[in-house]
């Protein structure tokens, strides 16, 4: 360690020693626990080595060269676990640049005509989704709701983002923490096809979940907005 790091840990030992009364029975644990904490907090890059403050580097923030093989290992047990729904077209995944996951819901299986409320028979899909969500917690959640050309731009704005947030919220209630979770609503503004045809416009009513990776260095990416 470089000299500087040394003081620090100096420092925050001695400001550990003076908070435990002599006499408290727990004063080792309290310690030791103490030091315990600094080191690895510089270890960890919490702590810069020359200013000793705080930095606030994410906790589980990947390292570049592992985000890829991270986000692999992802997308195999979201294919793994979401088979059916993949085969009965009812959800696609796809690998987008910089490893970042996109998994489509059909909103005619998630949701009833003109409804934001998830269909009871699509919640057990959502319910395995949000298990590899869970065991994967280095990434961001942002749900993106979309609606064909049907009815004013704004009644379908509203339609889009009620959707998005049902979807959020009902994974959060299965456990993805909401810090994790972002939403938002599109309305028509971008449509897979046509408006035109019926084909056409049911490509268009969708949610897309966009699951991006935390990674060291770039966090401030994985909460930014999805623009692919």
């Amino acid at each position: 360690m470089k000299g500087m790091t040394k003081c620090t840990i100096a420092f925050a030992v001695a400001a550990a020693l003076a908070g435990c009364a002599t006499d408290d029975p727990n004063r080792r644990t309290k310690t030791g626990a103490a030091i315990g904490a600094v080191a690895g907090a510089i270890i960890g890059h919490q702590i810069d080595g020359k200013s000793g403050k705080f930095v606030g580097a994410a906790v589980g923030a990947l390292a570049g060269g592992g985000a890829g093989y991270y986000m692999d290992n992802q997308q195999k047990e979201f294919e793994k676990a979401l088979l059916e729904e993949q085969q009965s077209k009812q959800l696609e995944i796809e690998r987008l640049r910089d490893d970042t996951l996109k998994l489509s819901l059909d909103s005619e299986v998630s949701f009833d005509v003109d409804q934001s409320m998830i269909k009871p028979t699509f919640r057990p899909s959502l319910d395995k989704l949000a298990d590899v969500l869970i065991k994967y917690d280095r990434t961001i959640v942002h749900i993106v709701g979309h609606t064909d050309s049907t009815g004013s731009e704004s009644y379908n704005q509203s339609l889009s983002e009620r959707r998005a947030k049902s979807v959020s919220t009902y994974l959060e209630q299965r456990g993805v923490p909401y810090d994790r979770l972002r939403y938002e609503g599109r309305g028509e503004t971008e449509p897979r096809e046509s408006n035109a045809t019926a084909a056409g416009r049911q490509l268009n009513r969708r949610v897309e979940i966009y699951v991006k990776p935390i990674v060291e260095g770039r966090e401030r990416e994985a909460y930014e907005s999805p623009s692919y």
